[in-house]
């Protein structure tokens, strides 16, 4: 005859229970390992020894330096000078002649400073006042546009230009050798200076404040019209 067993204590029935608990301590161990923080033991340690490194401050008492010595100061020393000191050199003169007591000096006169002539012929190019005509350079071109006539060979060959013309303006303002330097031919070489040895007297130049002779040259302008 076969022991049969109850249903309580059959457990196959409860297996499914048992592997249910199974599964959840499985799954809580596991969960366990994977949280569990390895480093606190590691932090306990850390906590007990200082992580922080700080020099040492070490206060320094200040170096007491003994203070400079005095100055030395030295008192001015008074040396009497005597009111008056005998020579004892003799003093010696030496003279390019022989004195003697019969010696006369003479009196020396000074002669008068002869002033230079001035040469009233001389000429000069440049002046302390430069001579100009009466009225001025614009009423001198007015004269010779006026006086001026045009050479008729000139005028037929179409010849236009300046022409250049020295004159000497003497010490009382008259116009002497006047000539022509540098022309341009046709007739109107003699023509500007037949004008400039008809114009009046100019005023003179000067120099120091007296009347020279002065050498001037102007330029005379042929133009057609």
């Amino acid at each position: 005859m076969e022991a049969k067993k109850t249903d309580k204590a059959d457990l196959t029935k409860k297996s499914t229970f048992f592997f249910s608990i199974g599964l959840l301590v499985t799954l809580g161990i596991t969960f366990m390992a994977f949280e569990w923080k390895s480093y606190d033991e590691k932090m306990v340690d850390l906590q007990g020894k200082n992580t922080n490194v700080f020099e040492e401050m070490i206060e320094v008492p200040p170096t007491e330096q003994p203070p400079p010595p005095a100055p030395v100061i030295q008192q001015p020393q008074i040396v009497e000078v005597p009111d008056e000191e005998e020579i004892k050199e003799d003093i010696q003169l030496k003279f390019d002649v022989e004195v003697t007591e019969e010696t006369k000096v003479e009196q020396v006169v000074v002669a008068p400073v002869v002033e230079e002539k001035e040469d009233v012929d001389q000429i000069f190019s440049v002046v302390e006042e430069t001579a100009e005509p009466k009225g001025g350079m614009p009423a001198f071109y007015k004269y010779v546009s006026e006086k001026m006539k045009y050479p008729a060979q000139a005028r037929r060959m179409g010849v236009e230009g300046r022409v250049f013309v020295e004159f000497v303006v003497n010490r009382d303002g008259s116009i002497v050798d006047v000539k022509a330097i540098k022309g341009i031919g046709a007739g109107c070489d003699e023509e500007a200076v037949r004008v400039v040895q008809s114009a009046p007297s100019w005023k003179p130049g000067k120099q120091r404040g007296k009347p020279v002779r002065q050498k001037m040259v102007i330029p005379i302008i042929f133009k057609l019209g």
